[in-house]
């Protein structure tokens, strides 16, 4: 291996011998100087304060973007949050996001188009209210009757027996029966209270009969030469086991689900590529590495944790940098019950108390050799 290769870290260094395949020697040579001309260009001095230079990084274009909400080509059910407002619910760390959607690609010749409707069809979420036409309380003989819509019904491929599956599973305490137009689900004990009845039927009406569950609307897109469902709603873990779905290039923007499923460095590469996608959808220019420095932040503990005071604020060692986060009083309180001390190494605690940072040039100390 050239001497280049070798001062470059060893990924880097196997990707530049793979480019230069095939290249004469003193051009692959010359390929190789570049890159380790750009890479040593890249690192950061001892004592940079990268941290710092990272919030600004983010923070400066963070307050140009305009707070809008993106639409896929006239469908109202599959907006997307995008702009500020996503970057704040990816960086505070919340688990409830405001529009869960998935990407599924899929695998040939699905990708290409073949069947492409009925596959998406056959991942949406189809619930009982959406195949029935009516939901009928008969208050006297306790029971309520199901009109099945049977046009829906074939249009979703659902058949009568998942319906009935579908209540044999929810409706406890009621029993099943078919007539003509439907079904008809009767109370086993003579209930007094006729208020059930009621609240039974919403829950029956949210009942899953067929596809995925979350997924509530399904929308297929020509990318280039192949085909991609995107979803509105995420269920990873179901989407995989479809044996017509490429599973390594399927994604969610849930972050956590993302963690639970492919585990912390798929839910890293996650929070690095959303908060990107959506800087550069907004024309704004971050340097991919400010990203991931946050991003490795955010899950150097095993767990995705939020930039907030009960994410990795509070795990920090230091007390003073705990309270210049928030609720400061609570934290030195806290501090000073159980004698907690503060080694007074990073940069907040020691602007606190009017001290030298221990970063820049002033980080490394010189030690000299006086002749005797």
């Amino acid at each position: 291996m050239a001497q280049e290769t070798k001062l470059l870290p060893p990924k880097l260094a196997g990707e530049v011998l793979e480019l230069v395949k095939g290249f004469s020697e003193s051009k692959a040579k010359k390929v190789k100087e570049i890159v380790l001309q750009e890479y040593s260009h890249a690192q950061v001095e001892p004592g940079e304060c990268v941290g710092i230079i990272s919030a600004e990084s983010i923070g400066e274009p963070g307050t140009q973007m305009t707070l809008n909400t993106f639409h896929f080509a006239g469908v109202a059910e599959m907006n997307v949050t995008m702009g500020l407002p996503r970057i704040i619910e990816i960086l505070d760390g919340r688990s409830d996001i405001s529009t869960p959607m998935m990407e599924i690609f899929l695998k040939n010749p699905y990708s290409k188009g073949k069947d492409i409707k009925e596959i998406a069809l056959s991942i949406k979420e189809t619930k009982l209210n959406e195949i029935s036409d009516s939901f009928h309380i008969d208050i006297a003989d306790k029971s309520i009757a199901i009109a099945l819509n049977q046009e829906k019904m074939s249009e979703l491929k659902v058949t009568q027996t998942m319906a009935i599956n579908a209540l044999k599973n929810g409706a406890k305490g009621y029993t099943l029966s078919q007539v003509k137009n439907g079904l008809l689900l009767k109370k086993k004990e003579k209930e007094e209270n006729i208020n059930v009845l009621y609240v039974d039927k919403e829950k029956f009406k949210q009942l899953h009969v067929s596809g995925v569950k979350g997924i509530s609307q399904v929308l297929p897109v020509k990318r280039g030469e192949e085909y991609v469902i995107i979803t509105s709603g995420t269920n990873l873990k179901d989407v995989f086991e479809m044996d017509f779905v490429d599973e390594t290039r399927t994604m969610s923007n849930d972050v956590f689900e993302i963690a639970e499923v492919l585990g912390i460095e798929a839910a890293r590469q996650a929070i690095i590529n959303e908060v990107f996608k959506v800087i550069e959808s907004q024309g704004l220019n971050v340097d991919i590495r400010h990203i991931m420095l946050v991003a490795d932040t955010m899950c150097n503990l095993g767990l995705v944790k939020g930039i907030t005071r009960y994410g990795v604020v509070s795990e920090k060692a230091s007390v003073l940098a705990r309270a210049s986060f928030e609720t400061p009083i609570r934290h030195i309180i806290n501090a000073a019950l159980i004698g907690e001390e503060d080694k007074l190494d990073s940069v907040v605690e020691n602007v606190m108390i009017n001290q030298p940072t221990p970063i820049g040039t002033g980080l490394p100390s010189l030690v000299v050799k006086v002749k005797e």
